[in-house]
């Protein structure tokens, strides 16, 4: 059915019939293929709507509308499915309006407009006609009994805001009362707490205790386990299909008795697998080896009672196939096993997929969106260079058509991701579990287990999930190949959320000198230790990347710094450095921020702020100074125009360099640890470090004789 809207007003929907669609074909695209709800149907399917592969699909249930609002929500809702509110009245609201709503919006509104029309029943009041302005400001404050953020209270009044907005474009309207905040804004009619904004940004970076190891076994596991993963899955699956086509033979049957007789005889383990707390004979391992039917191998485990005697003399599966991954030098398994094979495909997968989420600054939705082919290998210019990997994928924040409503499949990007070395591994393993053109984490490909069909990419939900196994299986390797200090600790601030990467991301390349942010590098692991042009690729896109969330984390970062020092030279500590000065000048006038809650305007405020030249304050604990950075007086290696340091290129004689008591202790400890080092090294090693050691204690000793006392 095609709508065709009323002759007075356009924008008014004429009224549907109980076998009208509950989508109109004018708003699915031509790749949608999911089923069309009917208007008198109790659950609507919204898939018609939804073209982005990571959400999930979304349905409105109307079981629990009570049964004398049905009919006039349910108009509401087909109308707001439907229709588009009078760019007169986008226009009057300006920012906070929008056109047509997401799916995932739509559902929550409805569930909103049920949740009131409970509220009204339950006072006695059967029509939302009689939902006057009274009766709004009644039932607001009963809304935010059970605690409510302002955040939050301001969606719902939306969404409330929204039924009304509806109902006078429906081709029956109940004539309920404009909401009250509409008139007198929506202040008054929030929960009175006011807290700091949400978002991305307010999104708690993971602890670099858990960041570290975590990326160790992603890595590990995409580049040195890899190999071994694919080929055990699929010789997995070619045993579980020659299971599955074998017929019963006279031969297969003596291949059966042939490889099952002796391990029975001399009581050696049988090939097992456990399920359910129970273990049973891993029959069709045994007939994808023998040749033997899955028939005969389920006769000859019954008749000998195979599965009770491999509960005893439980065995591995092992497969015909090389272990080439190594930890520490030795083989990472004794063989691949086939009842672990699945499992491992999963994890694979999962690292995969910590990998993109963390090292290319995508949001979390974009990595799903990827697909195979989407980070071809890069051509070289007319002089031989090679160009970067690029990733090109779809984003969908904020994607809107040019009537401003919500574009659900998104857009690809006009300007593509940069791809660093573990990135583009990472994706070539995804592209060898997936067809070409696929998602690289479709959910289908990646069901391993059950294999079975779903739509679109893995849910957010699901990846979670995974990351949360993926951490307890490194965690038990980590232990069986005696590495206690590869366990990834549960994080202080909860959950490993797929969120949380991205402001990973950003905090620790503002708050790590040079933007190492990978710090798997402290194992030893990583094959290259990234310089600052490398670093500045992380998060990228050839303008842009997610410099927004850097600058925010940059902006903490220098204001933490700033703090620090106040409170240093409070308690009496006393500075030297040519930029002594300026540096307590600068930690005076420096903003202080509650909490790590920030918000969206923040980041403007950021960048406006890191680009005070010669007031913002840069901590360098690798150098043990602050630099107070001046880009005239920089010895750094930089781009012209950057805002920061490079800290991980400090150089002596700096006109911006810092440094305090606190520091000059700190250079005089390390001095001591490398002189223990030293005098266990090499006589030319040792020399070397001792070297070191005195150069170190020299520079602490600069600043005792010429540091000031000063007063904040």
């Amino acid at each position: 059915m095609t709508i065709v809207t009323g002759i007075g007003d356009p924008y008014v929907l004429p009224m549907p019939h109980p076998a009208s669609p509950v989508v109109d074909t004018r708003w699915i695209s031509p790749h949608n293929t999911h089923p069309n709800s009917l208007y008198h149907e109790y659950a609507w399917s919204l898939a018609p709507l939804i073209d982005n592969p990571s959400t999930g699909l979304r349905t409105i249930n109307w079981r629990k509308c009570p049964q004398v609002f049905q009919s006039q929500v349910r108009l509401v809702a087909w109308t707001m499915i439907n229709g588009e509110i009078r760019p007169t009245d986008l226009q009057r609201r300006g920012m906070r309006a929008r056109g047509r709503s997401s799916p995932l919006d739509m559902v929550a509104a409805v569930r909103e407009w049920t949740r009131l029309a409970r509220w009204l029943h339950q006072h006695g009041i059967d029509d939302l006609g009689d939902c006057t302005d009274g009766i709004w400001r009644d039932y607001i404050p009963t809304r935010w009994a059970a605690g409510t953020s302002r955040r939050r209270a301001r969606q719902v009044l939306g969404h409330l805001t929204r039924l009304w907005d509806f109902d006078l474009l429906s081709a029956r309207p109940s004539g309920i009362a404009r909401p009250p905040w509409e008139a007198e804004g929506a202040d008054d009619f929030l929960p009175g707490i006011r807290e700091p904004g949400g978002g991305e940004n307010s999104t708690e970076p993971l602890d670099p205790q858990v960041i570290g190891p975590l990326m160790v076994w992603a890595i590990r596991v995409v580049e040195d386990f890899a190999d071994d993963i694919l080929d055990a899955w699929e010789e997995t699956q070619r045993l579980t299909a020659t299971a599955a086509s074998k017929r019963s033979t006279p031969e297969g049957r003596a291949a059966l008795e042939a490889f099952l007789a002796p391990l029975m005889r001399f009581g050696t383990p049988l090939p097992a697998f456990e399920r359910g707390g129970s273990v049973f004979l891993a029959r069709t391992y045994v007939a994808g080896m023998t040749g033997a039917s899955l028939r005969q191998t389920k006769w000859l485990t019954k008749r000998h009672r195979l599965s009770q005697l491999a509960a005893q003399q439980t065995g591995p599966c092992p497969l015909r196939v090389p272990v080439t991954g190594l930890i520490n030098g030795r083989p990472w398994r004794e063989h691949m096993d086939f009842t672990e094979a699945a499992t491992l495909m999963r994890h694979l997968g999962t690292a995969a997929a910590i990998v993109c989420l963390y090292l290319t600054g995508m949001r979390p939705q974009e990595v799903l969106g990827m697909r195979s082919g989407c980070c071809p290998d890069p051509e070289s210019d007319q002089s031989g260079v090679i160009g970067r990997h690029l990733i090109r994928s779809h984003h969908f924040k904020n994607v809107t058509d040019h009537d401003g409503n919500q574009v659900s499949a998104g857009a690809e990007r006009d300007v593509p991701w940069v791809a660093i070395t573990p990135v583009v591994n990472a994706i070539r393993v995804l592209e060898r579990i997936v067809p070409h053109g696929e998602l690289l984490l479709s959910a289908s490909h990646h069901d391993f287990t059950h294999q079975r069909k779903h739509p679109g990419a893995l849910k957010l939900t699901a990846l979670r999930t995974r990351i949360e196994d993926f951490v307890a299986w490194a965690n038990r390797e980590a232990l069986a190949h005696d590495l206690p200090d590869q366990v990834i600790p549960e994080d202080p601030h909860g959950a490993i959320s797929t969120a949380r990467f991205r402001r990973s991301l950003a905090w620790h390349i503002a708050r790590r000198p040079g933007g190492l942010v990978a710090l798997a590098i402290q194992y030893g692991h990583m094959r290259t230790a990234l310089d600052t042009h490398t670093a500045n690729g992380y998060g990228a896109r050839s303008r842009g990347g997610i410099h927004s969330v850097l600058d925010i984390e940059t902006a903490l970062a220098a204001a933490d710094t700033a703090a620090q020092l106040r409170d240093r030279v409070a308690t009496g500590e006393k500075i030297s450095g040519p930029a002594a000065r300026r540096a307590i000048t600068a930690a005076a006038h420096a903003p202080r921020f509650e909490g790590r809650l920030i918000s969206a305007k923040f980041a403007k405020q950021a960048a406006a702020y890191l680009a005070r030249d010669g007031i913002v304050l840069h901590d360098n604990p690798d150098a043990y100074l602050i630099c107070a950075f001046k880009r005239d007086t920089a010895l750094c290696d930089r781009i012209a125009e950057d805002t920061v340091p490079t800290l991980n290129d400090c150089r002596p004689g700096c006109g911006n360099a810092v440094r305090t008591d606190t520091h000059a202790r700190q250079l005089r400890e390390r001095a001591d640890e490398i002189d223990q080092l030293a005098a266990h090294a090499p006589d030319g090693i040792g020399k070397r470090l001792h070297r070191n050691a005195n150069r170190l204690r020299e520079t602490a000793d600069a600043h005792e004789t010429t540091k000031v006392e000063v007063t904040a």
